[in-house]
Parts: C-alpha cells; structure tokens; sequence
C-alpha cells in the first residue's frame, strides 16, 4: 500500500480503538450506577452501551480487515468488511430495543420498581454524554474523510446516544421530583424515558439498516445513477452513455460505464476518451475505480470515406487510398485496399466481395464500386534520388500558372524505373479554404504533368504562404 493509503488505515483504526476504550468504561459505569438505583432508564442505557462495546469491537476488526489491498480470492477488495460490521451492529440495536421495550412495558403495566435517582446516576448520565459526544465526533470526521460507512454507523450510532441519556437523564429527574414532592406516580417516567430511548435506537436502527442492506445488495446510492451519467454525457466527443452500474465495497465505490463513441476513432483517441469519462465519474464519486467501455457507434457527422474505411476495417483490410465521385446523385467508390501479400487471389476476392456488399447496403446512393488490391507494405525499388535543375524550373512554371499558388520549393525527384516521382511544396495564402486548396493543388498538377512524358507519381503538399 502506498503513504496515502496506510495512513488513512492508520487513522481508521486509531478512532475505532478509541472508541472501543470508551465504550468499556461507558458500559462499566453504567452498569454498576443502574444496578444500585434500580433504573430501567439506566439499564437500558447500559445495556445499549454493552452492545455498544461489542459494534465498537467489530468496527475496528472491520476496518482493520477492509483495508487490506485487493487478493486473488477479492477481486473488489475487502470493503465489503466495513458494510458487513454496520449489518451487525443494527441487529445488535434491533435486540436492545426489544428488551428495552419488554422491560418498560412490564413495568408500566404489571409491577413497578423503585428507582433511586442518586447523584452517582446523573454523574454517570452526564460523563457518558460527554463521551458520546466526544467520540461521535471524531468518527464522523474520519468516517467523511475516508468514507467509511462502519465508522460512520458508530458515528450516528453515538450521536443519537446523547439524546437517549438526555432523556434518561429527563426522566430520573421526574422521579427525584416526584420523590421530593411525594408524588408515586411520576415513577412511571423512569420506564417511559426507556421507551423514548427505545424509540431513538429504533430509529437509527431503521436508518443504519436500510443503509447497510443497500450496500450488501450493490443498490446504487439514491439519485447517484443520474448525476454520474450527466457528468459522462458532458464528456465532449460521448454520443451516448449506453449504461452505468454502480456498486459500493466499504469506503470505495466501484463504477463500470459504458459509452458510445464514433467508430472511426484511433485506438489511441477512445484510450483517452476512457480517461476522461473517468475523470468525469471521479468528480461525482471522488476516488471511485471506473472501467469504461466504448462502444462503437455511427456519428452525425462521419463522412463517406470515414464509412468506407470503417466497413474495411471491419475486414482487416486497410483502405490505402479512396476516390469518390458524385454523379447526378450517385456515388461511384474506387477504394485501393492492402492485403496480406501471402493470400491467394480467390480468397482476396471474397473478402472483397464481402465488403463491397456492405458498402452497397449501408449506402443506398451507391451506383458502382470497383476496388483495387494490393500487397500490403508494398514500397517502390531502385529508386534514385536525381537533381534536374532545369526540371525544377519547368515544373515551378507551370505550377504557377495556376491562379492562387504563390511559390513552389523543396523538390524532391526521384526516379524508380522509367518514371520519375515528384514531391514540392506549394505555398498558398493563409486564409485559403481546404476545398479551394484541394482544387488549386489538382489543377497544379495537371500542369506539372504535361511537363515531362516520364513522370509519375506527382505529390505537392500545400504551405501556408506564411511558414514558407
């Protein structure tokens, strides 16, 4: 575990173990005061206080086992520790508010018993507010800090501990009253203060209880789903969040999400994607282990060479290079594909067949598709790099002839066989559009090429005229 991680461990425990300090001498005090006064408020409390001890005991095992790193036997960790300690401590208060309850209602109806409110009750009462408070306190703040649901069941836990010792404490006051002022029937108020007792647990059982029992069950935290997914449909470049599941492990929350994405993204791009969907669920549930899938997904806005390529790649086959021609409403494809160079011609032909055919189907405007195949990695031979000064020239002219072509520099020409290849650059005005750049660079090469019978391959890449 890294320094961040042993340290949080380490605070985790430190609290649990004082709390289960604290518990012992509640539990002790209590026990001896409520047993010498006769008080049911008080014994309730000391036995709320003993089952206490034993939630206390079972946080710190809890949170002492939930923070071991993920093994081959718990692949999602073992936080589920911490939500299986919070379980046991609401079935421990389900059981002291029934004995709490029978023993009030015995006492209210069938036969009383006399309570002497000593001081020693109300010292007790007092120090274990003062306890309670002091501990509920420093629970919450380390169960916030690492989101610890254990330590955050003690921390409620405690804290609705001072208003059922309040109310104790309220009731052996009415006795002492009722004493006082020789009026016997204000000893009810010492059972009636048990059932408002009994009544608090009842209530913090009911939550802890709920609470737990959605976390064993993997139930998503109420209004969570929808916040997450509005956080990852924010991510620019997400057509869709197609489903998100989230599960909650101890203080960690795990979360799978899958997103469409456009199917004509690099490998690298959906890669970065999935790092910032997870940032996105990160900012909703900080800490949180996100996987993300992408799913591939036609966009608005893919092109029809993008639509090309990508029912090619379908195939394994690279599209090296496309034309695609409009003609009175109709698509005429000529794809140049690359294949294993091993395959015969009759397998080559099938795969080939196999995707004219999709084409044909997902692009209703298609009127004809004649595809060209060639090895893949095929490379020209014996070339040679040649300078020609006067070719240069000839070739600069005419590529300015053309309306809009500034300059032209940086020839390269190279001669593989009897053809010569030609690469320049071409130096445009800044502001031009890519569509009037492609024409003017077409043009320029219909010009080059009536220079010179022996050349072939023409490649002229446009500059800005500023970077030239």
């Amino acid at each position: 575990m890294d320094a961040m991680t042993v340290g949080m461990a380490e605070e985790k425990r430190h609290v649990a173990a004082n709390s289960v300090f604290a518990a012992v001498a509640i539990t002790g005090f209590k026990a001896v005061v409520g047993i010498t006064t006769g008080s049911l408020g008080i014994l309730s409390e000391a036995l709320h206080s003993a089952l206490d001890l034993v939630a206390a005991v079972i946080t710190l095992v809890s949170v002492r086992v939930s923070d071991r790193p993920a093994d081959e036997g718990h692949h999602y960790g073992h936080g589920k520790f911490e939500n299986f300690s919070a379980f046991v401590e609401t079935g421990l208060l389900g059981l002291t508010c029934v004995w709490i309850v029978y023993e009030a209602v015995k006492r209210l109806v069938f036969r009383g018993v006399e309570v002497e409110p000593s001081p020693a009750a109300f010292m007790v009462m007092a120090f274990s507010i003062a306890t309670d408070f002091w501990r509920s306190r420093a629970l919450k703040r380390v169960a916030v800090k690492y989101n610890s649901q254990a330590l955050e069941a003690d921390a409620l836990h405690f804290s609705t501990d001072i208003w059922s010792s309040s109310a104790v404490i309220l009731g052996l006051t009415v006795v002492w009253a009722g004493r006082a002022y020789h009026l016997p029937i204000l000893q009810i108020a010492d059972p009636i203060a048990a059932l408002v007792v009994a009544g608090i647990v009842m209530t913090v059982t009911w939550r802890l209880g709920r609470e737990t029992m959605d976390a064993l069950v993997d139930a998503a935290p109420a209004g969570l789903h929808d916040r997450v997914v509005d956080a990852v449909a924010s991510v620019p470049g997400v057509l869709s969040v197609e489903a998100v599941r989230l599960r909650r492990a101890g203080n960690r929350t795990f979360a799978d999400v899958r997103v469409a994405l456009a199917r004509t993204l690099s490998f690298e791009r959906t890669e970065s994607f999935s790092t910032e969907v997870s940032g996105a669920v990160q900012g909703v549930v900080p800490n949180a282990e996100v996987t993300v899938r992408a799913v591939p997904r036609v966009s608005s806005d893919e092109s029809l060479i993008d639509q090309v390529r990508t029912m090619a790649a379908r195939h394994d086959v690279t599209v090296r290079d496309l034309s695609i021609l409009e003609v009175a409403g109709t698509l005429d494809i000529e794809p140049f594909l690359e294949f294993d160079g091993t395959l015969s011609l009759k397998a080559v032909h099938d795969r080939v067949t196999a995707i004219e055919r999709e084409i044909t189907a997902e692009m209703p405007r298609v009127r004809s598709i004649v595809s060209h195949v060639a090895p893949a990695g095929a490379i020209a031979t014996d070339a040679e790099q040649i300078h020609d000064p006067q070719l240069e020239a000839a070739l600069r002219t005419a590529a300015m002839q053309v309306d809009g072509v500034i300059d032209v520099h940086d020839f390269r020409i190279r001669r593989v066989g009897d053809q010569l290849d030609v690469s320049c650059h071409c130096l445009l005005a800044d502001e031009t559009a890519l569509n009037v750049v492609h024409e003017k660079l077409v043009a320029a090469e219909h010009r080059v090429r009536d220079c010179d019978s022996r050349l072939g391959r023409i490649v002229l890449h446009p500059e800005p005229a500023s970077e030239g």
